[in-house]
């Protein structure tokens, strides 16, 4: 097979493959990492196929091989090729996702002096020109970055480029150094028998060698070799001792391979499978059925929609679902919405699977990600948990998929290529890996629930509460119309009821959890004697206040910068701050309840490591009686001493311009109710609200998703939106307003052309329009929606200018 169809880590590359030849002597199997020459750089490259026929007359040959072993399988490989497909983005971008953590290393450019150039040359420049030279003469060559970040990068840009041009400094590109690496760590053991080491030690205690006769005695009171670190803290000893023992030949230093664990195995205790309920039986049954169907290479395994309520024992039906793929020889992905129920997941699995999980997400440093990585790809684990990244590990011999809580948007990514969803992705990597799939929500996506009803999946159900009390009863939910509460004189942010129910679960000792979906303290600032909304100078939002930090941050891009205490137009000091957030709501809470201990969980909350960890042992361990937090309180959380939750206010997402603002909605107001009253004592829940009556907000009252299904899907179908059709958004951004909606309305005269040669029926397009954050870090957005039944295949066939940005099946239109 003497060539290759490699994939290219360049953004020229973009979706397809380039042909070269495999020089003889080396041997190539597909998903192998290669070193090939593209331009004039050498580049990473990933071998997709083999074959006698390259697709160009002319090829280049491959370097050589970055790793003996295939770092990627063939179902991956044809995943990534889906992917790009489906998602229009790069083929690279879609396979590096499945290589593993720090191997994607960037191409540096170095500036260095031409062999040519005279010093007349030189001082015939102007002085910026000739200062460059002269740093370029006195460091033999300069990295471009290092030059960027002195001069600025469009400066240095121009200057390097009228230096090549006229031939006195050359290009030249080299790989950035590995970024990660097998952690090697030293380890001590004796060359002599321990009777011997002991009387070494003595011989050397009498010389004066006190150091070096305490290490060696403590080897020789060792069953194995010590990491070095270890012996060095138990005698108090510096490098030097050791190597003077090494030297004289009484220990041997050597560096063993180890891995960084991110789980700490401290405090979880193995726990036996529960009894399952009827209902819980026969879901399992049915899933049984299909791993052993599948496992005998029956049907096309089925996907199956567990839907539960809140707190019904879905992830026992994971676990016990698991444990039967284990018992088949087969192992498992888990995935969950957010790295903070990871930490819980993983506890709950890692009680019934000890040593046998493994986890993967950005919160681990790179070599905790690399370790892992290596560590899943030899089998060494039953499963794998994390957030929608986990969808990608190398799990070999993959029977099961669990996606926990399906129907969050989190799962979507949404700022960089390609942006995929793990769920439709998951469903892919099943069907090429014929694995079962495990849907599991209390508030099924509509989509997802719509697939039921027309046979695609299968449906589970679990409509019954566990608790450890008698019955099993959701809890009470009581709606307060916060219209009614201004009538009555109450301008509180907490409702007369929300307040007494409060105060009662605070004097019974019991914990409450406050939700509100904003972080920071105040949602905007304005000058309140000529009206002006101080605004993010890059983004066209207006800038919120953070308490916390006593100062003003966009939500968008992060720009801070501190409080006026005049209003920059007219001087005036009649600054008022507007709007709720999580850190107001603290303070607010602060305020009113004096007594009570409080938390809060939001991104602001969780920056450092462990900081999600930290937050959910102290509110478990009853290190505080009030938990305020945005969405990340709402999902899968197990918090038995919850007897109240409180929502400041439903409507935050209820009037974005989005057709699924009245989905999310409900899934939200259902899910945090649902942390209340899973322990013996009971719970309620009361949710604020102006307008009470929406139909979201009645069925989440009610904890009737069939109710709200019905209505949702009839919308749907009016307006011919998702699942009636599919989407894809386009977005163009430029620094010019004017230019951004020129580049736009010409796209749709394209689109509109290409459309109307083709004959592509039922495909129609929306906009161009701005977006809902029209500026954004400093560029303005337009964008187009095309709706039809495969508007991505149609897209596929164009090509589509630079600047533009696709998403496909966007989870919303704001």
């Amino acid at each position: 097979m003497p060539y290759a169809e490699v994939s290219v880590n360049s953004p020229v590359a973009q979706r397809r493959t380039f042909s070269y030849s495999i020089p003889q002597g080396l041997s190539l199997d597909i998903g192998q990492a290669v070193w090939v020459p593209f331009g004039n750089r050498v580049l990473q490259g990933i071998v997709l196929e083999l074959g006698q026929t390259p697709q160009v007359p002319e090829t280049r040959e491959i370097i050589g091989l970055i790793e003996p072993q295939p770092l990627i399988s063939p179902a991956q490989i044809s995943l990534a090729r889906w992917l790009s497909d489906h998602y229009l983005c790069p083929l690279f971008d879609a396979v590096a996702l499945m290589l593993p953590p720090g191997f994607e290393r960037s191409t540096l450019t170095f500036i260095s002096l031409s062999a040519t150039a005279t010093e007349d040359d030189i001082s015939s420049l102007g002085q910026e020109q000739r200062q460059l030279v002269r740093l370029i003469q006195k460091q033999g060559k300069v990295d471009l970055r290092k030059l960027e970040k002195a001069l600025g990068k469009r400066r240095a840009k121009i200057i390097s480029q009228q230096l090549t041009r006229r031939g006195l400094v050359v290009r030249s590109y080299e790989l950035e150094p590995v970024r990660v690496r097998p952690k090697k760590e030293g380890h001590l053991g004796l060359v002599l028998k321990a009777d011997e080491a002991r009387r070494q030690a003595a011989r050397l205690l009498k010389k004066g060698a006190l150091r070096q006769a305490a290490l060696l005695d403590f080897l020789a009171q060792q069953p194995k070799p010590v990491p070095l670190p270890e012996a060095r803290q138990s005698v108090k000893c510096d490098k030097a001792v050791v190597n003077a023992l090494v030297s004289k030949g009484l220990v041997t230093l050597e560096y063993i391979e180890v891995r960084r664990e991110p789980i700490s195995y401290r405090g979880i205790r193995p726990s036996p499978p529960l009894k399952p309920t009827t209902t819980q039986k026969k879901a399992l049954e049915a899933i049984t059925s299909a791993l052993n169907e599948t496992a005998k290479g029956g049907t096309s395994p089925p996907v199956f929609l567990l839907h539960g309520v809140t707190g019904s024992g879905k992830t026992e039906i994971y676990l016990q679902a698991l444990a039967q793929a284990v018992r088949l020889g087969k192992r498992a992905i888990v995935l969950v919405p957010e790295i903070a129920l990871t930490l819980q997941t993983i506890e709950r699995f890692a009680s019934r699977f000890p040593r046998r999980v493994a986890v993967l997400h950005s919160q681990l440093s790179l070599g905790e990600q690399f370790d892992e990585w290596r560590q899943i790809k030899k089998g060494q684990f039953d499963v794998v948990i994390g957030p929608r990244s986990a969808v990608f590990a190398p799990q070999p011999d993959l029977g099961l998929i669990v996606i926990d809580e399906e129907h969050e948007w989190t799962y979507k990514q949404q700022d960089k290529s390609p942006r995929y969803h793990a769920r439709d992705v998951a469903l892919k990597l099943a069907e090429l890996s014929r694995a079962v799939v495990i849907l599991g929500s209390a508030t099924p996506d509509v989509e997802s629930y719509y697939h039921t009803r027309q046979g695609d999946y299968q449906m589970l159900s679990l409509p019954q509460r566990l608790t450890p009390r008698e019955g099993s009863a959701l809890p009470e939910v009581d709606l307060v119309d916060l219209r009614e509460e201004l009538k009555a004189g109450n301008r509180s942010i907490f409702s007369r009821p929300l307040r007494q129910a409060i105060d009662s679960a605070l004097a019974n000792r019991e914990q409450v959890i406050l939700f509100f979906n904003r972080r920071g303290g105040a949602t905007f600032i304005q000058c309140r004697h000529c009206g002006l909304v101080l605004r993010c100078r890059r983004c066209e939002v207006a800038l919120s206040y953070h308490p916390a930090e006593d100062g003003l941050v966009c939500h968008q891009c992060n720009y801070r910068t501190l409080v006026p205490q005049t209003c920059p137009r007219c001087l005036s000091r009649r600054i008022k701050f507007l709007g709720l957030g999580t850190q107001r709501l603290e303070q607010e809470a602060g305020y009113a309840f004096p007594e009570a201990r409080l938390l809060r969980w939001d991104s602001d909350a969780t920056r450092k490591k462990h900081a999600h960890q930290q937050i959910l042992d102290r509110f478990r361990s009853h290190q505080a009686d009030i938990l305020i937090g945005t969405q990340m309180v709402a999902k899968g959380l197990d918090l038995p001493r919850v007897t109240l939750v409180g929502v400041v206010s439903a409507d935050t997402a209820l009037n974005l311009p989005d057709f699924r603002a009245g989905e999310r909605t409900f899934q939200l107001l259902c899910q945090v109710a649902g942390r209340a009253g899973r322990g013996a004592p009971g719970g309620r829940a009361i949710i604020q609200s102006y307008w009470p009556k929406h139909y979201a907000i009645q069925a989440a009252i009610k904890h009737d998703y069939v109710a709200f299904y019905e209505q949702e899907i009839g919308y749907r179908r009016q307006l011919r939106n998702p699942p009636f059709s599919r989407l894809v958004r386009l977005i163009f951004s430029h620094p010019n307003d004017t230019l951004c909606q020129q580049e736009a309305e010409r796209m749709k005269r394209l689109l509109i052309a290409q459309r109307d040669a083709q004959g592509v029926a039922g495909l129609s397009l929306i906009g161009p329009a701005p977006a809902f954050i029209h500026r954004l870090r400093g560029r303005f957005r337009w964008q187009l929606i095309i709706r039809g039944s495969e508007p991505s295949a149609f897209l596929g066939q164009l090509a589509i200018p630079k600047g533009w940005v696709i998403d496909v099946d966007p989870l919303g239109l704001a």
